[in-house]
């Protein structure tokens, strides 16, 4: 069983919310909270609150840094929750990201894992304020960069001064970066048994469906469930030794082996069995012996 706090910038690329709902039908992790960044967190926050009480779980929600350190503008603004109704009701944490996980790291050092799947803001902010935290976190498993190419993945992108600071930072860190996440797709059947889970797979179904129709297309990404599922199930991936990750200006990342470094990078994923394992996650965060719930979560 992982303790596991998840840090999101949930509400733009449904991936997400994948991730969320994968991590709530996960029998061998414990989600302690959900911390939100980039934007607009406070509704980011309302959004994983609304999805905790569609799988009928009670899920700590605390939002976080709204501006990157990098400066740069953030990316899809106003277009997060867009299908939720009733959002502000949702109550989150009056707490900020980054000083609770510090709290939470020094309350229970060498026992929590991270998952960091948006900008890596929240965490940058919390090393700043407590740099011990570093020692403190058992594990971080980060979506972000693309190795072995030009691309400039967004996370990476989006907060290239923060990233870079957490990843000098000496913890634990495992990274899958989008030339192993694009090898993996959601369609058109997996949607349909995702569709399947109650309130929430209909809710998650349509945000999948609102994503695909932005990009013309009947398939989508799970950058994010990818890289979570890592944790959980580390025999469907291949890793790369130990190394330091580099982080450009403009995010373009470059990984370097080094038996002194504290970071790995995927190497390799059973793409087809990954796609099923994460869709079987996201079905049974609402077990069918759930019953029925209303769309606002009551």
């Amino acid at each position: 069983m992982h303790q596991l706090i998840l840090d999101t910038d949930i509400g733009s690329d449904v991936d997400d919310a994948m991730a969320l709902a994968q991590l709530l039908g996960s029998p061998d992790v414990e989600l302690l909270e959900v911390h939100t960044v980039y934007g607009d967190t406070r509704l980011r926050a309302q959004l994983a609150r609304r999805y905790a009480a569609l799988a009928r779980r009670d899920v700590d929600v605390v939002p976080g840094v709204v501006q990157p350190l990098s400066g740069r503008e953030v990316w899809w603004a106003g277009h997060e929750g867009s299908l939720h109704d009733g959002l502000s009701a949702e109550v989150v944490s009056s707490d900020t990201a980054p000083d609770r996980l510090v709290t939470r790291l020094k309350e229970h050092p060498g026992e929590i894992d991270v998952a960091a799947i948006g900008p890596l803001t929240n965490l940058a902010a919390a090393l700043e304020r407590e740099p011990e935290a570093a020692r403190w976190m058992r594990h971080l498993w980060v979506m972000g960069g693309s190795f072995g190419d030009e691309v400039s993945e967004h996370n990476f992108k989006s907060d290239d001064v923060a990233a870079q600071a957490v990843l000098n930072a000496g913890i634990p860190t495992t990274i899958t970066g989008l030339e192993i996440t694009q090898q993996v797709t959601i369609g058109a059947d997996l949607l349909e048994r995702i569709r399947q889970a109650g309130p929430l797979g209909r809710a998650l179904g349509a945000d999948i469906e609102q994503w695909w129709a932005y990009w013309n297309e009947t398939w989508n990404v799970p950058h994010d469930p990818v890289a979570v599922l890592a944790l959980s199930r580390p025999e469907l991936f291949s890793f790369s030794e130990a190394g330091r990750v580099s982080v450009a200006a403009g995010g373009r990342s470059t990984f370097t082996p080094d038996p002194r470094g504290t970071v790995r990078i995927v190497t390799g994923v059973r793409a087809d069995e990954v796609a099923e394992e994460i869709t079987a996650r996201i079905v049974a965060a609402y077990p069918a012996d759930h019953g029925e719930i209303d769309g606002d979560g009551s």
